[in-house]
């Protein structure tokens, strides 16, 4: 035969052995040895060089995938050679089509949809297929009978050389539909260059089932799917594709649900998606009954709930969160607040939870809260949460502590009733929710704790209570998540109360909390590359950031500025250790200037292999998201600014594993940027590590003498009290996810 004899049979499955090399064992013609060569070197490619097949670390599955490359089809090669109803043309054909079975094995073991394992059943499909085309009989039924990777190598290598196999076309529709099973995200692809297989409104069903939002994508499209899409039978289909061909197709999402199960109509979405404060009024109505249906005994997550809260957000912020926020230097309430009329206590409940990120911290203690009560015929906060369902109670709760807002909303109800309210805030965090990410609320009750300490230590000792009560339910329930989360809530716990020397650090096994070492913010050029992010504001307030954050720089005889470039500055140390402080320009005008200038000072830096181990957000929060879409892996030291909600402490820590993170209660402001800044640049200049104990020690007291100073530091959050962050790195470490 070839290189290889077929020398073992059942003995070659049970043991490993060498594949000795040899002669062939039967006679080639001269016209045909070079196709039984190629086949011959597609083997050995197989082989390692002991002679032995090593595809997979199983030996058993091994030497399965060895008998059949090897001894069976070398009795392939034979059979075709020696079959005298094939002429030499015929038997040629078929060896070319066998060395392409090889190849397409070869070229594919391993990767998706093609297990190295396949091989016995993917030569015995074969051996059945050429059957079959020899007597001119469909290969569909082998198709059908075998895996997809098993039937697109058979297809694939037969396609060249018997595509008028009256099974062909067939055997392409199965493979598809078996494609589009394995991998049901790929069905409208896959079924927009092949819209017409009779099986399709199924597979759009299917499709729709699993991932509206792309089924929104494909509807309005002028092809042949579109047209499939847009005349499905199925209701939620045919309700998607109305939506989509609208141009008001975003504002009826949020009631999606709503609309399938008959309870709202497109005439009364339009009644008010011109009219932010109306639709923001149906949004609270609608999300509120949806919250009724995530409790028992219904437990039911209602259809484009995160489309809901999305669009709530986005409202809030936009229309009254940002217009509050931007009269923050007015004094008198009602001009400042004049946005909030109206607004029913559980609406301006939803603007606090769904505005975290944006909601100043005057906007909150002045604005929203007090107007929540006042609001109410009898103000009683357990009253409020059951009115929304405990929809987003922990996090009203975390941001009460964090405002000192707290005591006043439990003081609102019994006491009994109080208590049960804190239980439930702590307990039942093992639990995934349903309406987001699995550990926003545990992040949440850990941010809330040093606040509430702060102010109220027997609420505190409680909480910590009812921490150790659910580890050691979780213990006994043997519930690792549940064990993980509130073990580390112990230890944050114990470790915010001053009097405990805790080493967070030690006990989490993450790394230092208290500081970063020099060496660890230094390139390999010995230089601290810091980036700057700034927006352009029509408001200029980004342009006056920009100007008070370089005033600490210009005229400074340690301090060199370079602005030749007109989309950024770079500023460098003349004194003490290299210190390169990027920061692109605040550009305002069309087409987002800044967003430009902000990526070609990043293809800059990449060019010249300049890693920012420090990152600070100088802007707005709704132009954070901007900022983290950018922020480079390499950052070690991250300043946001205003804007540490979970969300962004979660994108930050998913980017950069190990970052501190300085955030803020409040907005940002220089009065308090600028210290830290001037005291990071000069540990760094000096080459000295960073230590956030003493450096925090050494602004508090610069601020001791100044009220209004002191009151905006104290929003500040340094790395080693963002319990937030630390929970997240500490969570990830200790569930293998980092």
């Amino acid at each position: 035969m070839k290189p290889f004899i077929p020398f073992f049979s059942l003995l070659l499955l049970l043991c490993q052995a060498s594949l000795a090399q040899n002669a062939y064992t039967f006679k080639v013609a001269r016209e045909r040895s070079l196709w039984h060569d190629n086949i011959d070197k597609e083997q050995k490619r197989l082989l390692q060089p002991d002679g032995t097949v090593q595809v997979t670390p199983d030996e058993s599955i091994n030497l399965q995938i060895a008998d059949a490359m090897i001894r069976r089809v070398d009795e392939l090669q034979q059979k075709i050679e020696q079959d005298s109803t094939l002429n030499n043309q015929g038997k040629i054909k078929y060896l070319r089509i066998l060395e392409n079975m090889v190849k397409g094995y070869n070229d594919r073991k391993g990767k998706r949809d093609f297990p190295a394992a396949m091989a016995p059943d993917l030569v015995t499909a074969f051996e059945q297929s050429i059957a079959l085309d020899q007597k001119n009989e469909s290969i569909k039924p082998v198709i059908d009978n075998n895996e997809y990777g098993v039937g697109k190598i058979i297809v694939d290598c037969l396609s060249y050389y018997s595509a008028d196999n009256p099974g062909m076309a067939g055997a392409r529709v199965t493979l598809l539909r078996k494609y589009c099973g394995l991998h049901p995200d790929e069905i409208l692809p896959t079924l927009r260059d092949n819209p017409n297989v009779y099986f399709a409104d199924s597979l759009i069903k299917v499709a729709a089932y699993r991932d509206i939002r792309k089924l929104y994508d494909y509807a309005p499209a002028r092809n042949k799917l579109g047209d499939r899409i847009r005349n499905h039978p199925d209701t939620l289909v045919n309700m998607v594709a109305r939506m989509a061909t609208s141009r008001s197709g975003q504002l009826y999402f949020p009631f999606l649900d709503q609309l399938l199960r008959g309870k709202i109509t497109f005439d009364e979405i339009d009644s008010v998606k011109d009219n932010d404060f109306k639709y923001f009024r149906l949004m609270v109505k609608t999300r509120i009954e949806y919250a009724a249906r995530l409790l028992p005994p219904i437990r039911d997550t209602a259809s484009e709930m995160k489309a809901l809260t999305d669009m709530m957000a986005s409202k809030a912020n936009q229309y009254f969160v940002r217009e509050i926020n931007g009269l923050h230097d007015v004094n008198d309430g009602n001009i400042r607040f004049k946005r909030l009329e109206g607004l029913t206590p559980q609406e301006l409940y939803y603007i606090s939870v769904l505005s975290e990120d944006e909601l100043y911290t005057s906007s909150y203690v002045s604005g929203v809260y007090p107007r929540i009560f006042q609001r109410m015929a009898n103000p009683r906060g357990d009253s409020l949460i059951m009115s929304v369902h405990g929809d987003y109670f922990r996090k009203f709760i975390k941001m009460a502590a964090g405002y000192n807002t707290l005591n006043h909303f439990l003081g609102t109800m019994g006491k009994e009733n109080a208590a049960t309210l804190m239980q439930s805030f702590v307990i039942g965090l093992e639990r995934t929710p349903k309406r987001g990410d699995d550990l926003e609320d545990a992040v949440d009750v850990a941010d809330s704790y040093s606040s509430i300490m702060d102010k109220n230590h027997e609420l505190a000792d409680f909480i910590l209570n009812q921490v150790k009560w659910s580890y050691d339910k979780n213990v006994r329930d043997n519930n690792k998540r549940g064990t993980v989360i509130y073990n580390l809530l112990q230890i944050l716990f114990q470790s915010a109360d001053t009097s405990r020397k805790t080493d967070l650090s030690k006990l989490l096994g993450i790394p230092s909390v208290y500081g970063q070492d020099y060496q660890s913010l230094v390139d390999d050029s010995g230089r601290v590359v810091q980036q700057v992010f700034f927006y352009g504001d029509e408001d200029q307030d980004g342009q006056h950031s920009f100007v008070n954050f370089m005033a600490m720089f210009r005229g400074k005889p340690e301090w060199k500025i370079n602005e030749k470039n007109p989309d950024w500055v770079t500023i460098t140390s003349s004194k003490g250790k290299p210190v390169w402080i990027f920061a692109n320009r605040p550009l305002y005008g069309e087409d987002d200037p800044d967003d430009k200038a902000q990526n070609k000072l990043i293809e800059y830096l990449e060019s010249k292999n300049l890693k920012p181990t420090i990152v600070i957000h100088r802007g707005h929060s709704y132009h954070l998201a901007s900022t983290l879409r950018k922020l480079s892996p390499s950052a070690r030291i991250v300043v946001l600014g205003s804007c540490g909600g979970y969300n962004n402490l979660n994108e930050v820590l998913t980017i950069c594993k190990d970052a501190h993170i300085i955030s803020s209660k409040q907005v940002g402001t220089k009065v308090v940027n600028e210290p830290i800044l001037q005291a990071i640049n000069s540990n760094l200049v000096a080459g000295k590590p960073i230590d956030w104990i003493n450096m925090w020690k050494e602004l508090s007291g610069r601020f001791r003498n100044d009220a209004a100073a002191k009151e905006k530091f104290d929003d500040y959050i340094p790395p080693y009290k963002n319990l937030g962050a630390i929970f997240i790195k500490a969570y990830r470490k200790a569930m293998g996810e980092d």
